[in-house]
């Protein structure tokens, strides 16, 4: 994502000469944005612009927290009932979209003001702060439509520590209407980055409710686990398997957890791991160094399917996130799939993580870093498993009361039709 935004950045630069190359439509009468909330009849008409959609079939060529949001909340605003969804996004595989990004932004901005005139576009939501950079010349490109523009930061597209891009985040806080980060701790980046506080509302992340449901037996889920992974996947009898997905990247703390806190477990307790990143090389040397080759299995990617098994057949889900400057856990999409597959999380009590784990309802927080206090928690539950039973029931019903994207889509509409100004409905 650096080289993406970074390079989107350079939008900003060049903006006077593409408003100049890029005339504005029209506008029959000028119309004055609206001072304060207007709750109107009819539908929201809403552009929703995002570079972070997959290719065409291709689901796993573009996996990620930030990709997950973008097209699931896309899906959500497209069913909900008050939202008339127009589109502009980019699908790519993740090896190929920071090559793509700046000229998909150079074909949005000659769009998006086209869009706003012939389908009367009442706001423009960025799935991204990435995408967002469009809103700095679209700020003088759309002053007589009184169109709301609104952005969803979620981390690293607001902390990236490239000196072009945190010289233009600013500006794009200013030429936004509205910033709705995914967590407090997103926020809290935004608003030291000069967001307006008046403009920042928080709006969590959601999960499909039908994607991942509890089993009714977790014990026959287990049993599912070879035939659903391949290879050697057995495990022993009363075996407590601890997993984690995720991209393979410092903050994630995968390393540190094979290093420290496995060494702390019994040999009974097992950890596998999905994804795959620039960090699987340390995590390999982990397992190598502490001689857990048996017990510590790295799956690489895996399908939507094999990761349902996989959320349905383990025991507890691991969050073991270390702080690294510049790159902050938004919030962590991946402990709301598990919770409501009924896995209870023990995660780091770090960055926007802190939003999504309520004590003892789904899960756990400890001192990032504390290896002792990782390992108590596994220890409580390899000792006491009816406790286990109960955590993953309150689990996954305390997700799905507080996650599903219906009611996070009615925030976003809820929001923005307060920002919306009036004008004639058809």
């Amino acid at each position: 994502m650096g080289i993406a935004t970074a390079g989107f950045a350079l939008l900003y630069r060049h903006s006077r000469a593409w408003q100049r190359r890029v005339p504005m439509p029209p506008a029959a009468v000028p119309r004055r944005r609206s001072s304060g909330s207007v709750p109107l009849v009819g539908s929201l008409r809403l552009l929703y612009v995002s570079h972070s959609f997959p290719p065409p079939g291709r689901p796993l060529a573009n996996v990620g927290g930030m990709q997950r949001v973008a097209t699931e909340l896309h899906d959500a605003l497209a069913s909900h009932p008050e939202v008339r969804l127009s589109s502009l996004v980019l699908r790519s595989s993740w090896r190929w979209t920071h090559l793509r990004v700046v000229p998909f932004g150079l074909r949005a901005l000659r769009r998006i003001p086209k869009r706003v005139e012939a389908e009367r576009i009442d706001a423009v939501l960025f799935s991204s702060m990435v995408t967002a950079a469009l809103a700095v010349p679209l700020r003088r490109m759309l002053p007589a439509h009184g169109v709301v523009l609104a952005a969803i930061p979620v981390g690293r597209d607001v902390t990236l520590p490239v000196a072009p891009y945190q010289w233009l985040v600013p500006r794009m806080f200013r030429a936004l209407d509205a910033v709705f980060p995914i967590s407090h701790a997103t926020a809290e980046e935004c608003l030291a980055r000069g967001a307006a506080p008046e403009k920042v509302r928080v709006i969590p992340c959601g999960v499909d409710l039908a994607r991942f449901p509890a089993p009714v037996d977790r014990r026959a889920m287990r049993r599912e686990l070879p035939s659903a992974i391949g290879g050697n996947a057995a495990l022993p009898g009363g075996a407590l398997l601890l997993f984690s997905v995720g991209r393979h990247v410092e903050r994630k703390g995968f390393a540190w957890f094979v290093d420290q806190v496995m060494p702390r477990l019994p040999a009974n307790v097992h950890f596998w791991l999905a994804g795959e990143g620039p960090a699987t090389p340390e995590i390999r040397a982990a397992i190598a160094s502490r001689g857990l080759e048996p017990r510590v299995r790295l799956l690489g990617r895996v399908s939507d399917e094999r990761l349902k098994t996989l959320y349905r057949g383990a025991d507890l889900f691991m969050m073991p996130n270390v702080p690294v400057p510049g790159d902050i856990e938004g919030f962590g999409v991946v402990m709301l799939e598990a919770g409501l597959s009924g896995l209870p999380v023990v995660a780091a009590r770090i960055e926007g993580i802190q939003d999504v784990i309520r004590e003892g309802e789904n899960g756990h927080l400890v001192r990032s870093g504390d290896a002792n206090a990782f390992a108590d928690h596994i220890l409580r539950y390899h000792e006491d498993r009816p406790a286990l039973e109960r955590l993953s029931r309150s689990a996954a019903r305390y997700t799905a009361d507080t996650f599903g994207w219906a009611a996070v889509a009615d925030q976003y509409v809820g929001a923005l039709r307060a920002l919306r100004p009036s004008r004639p409905r058809d």
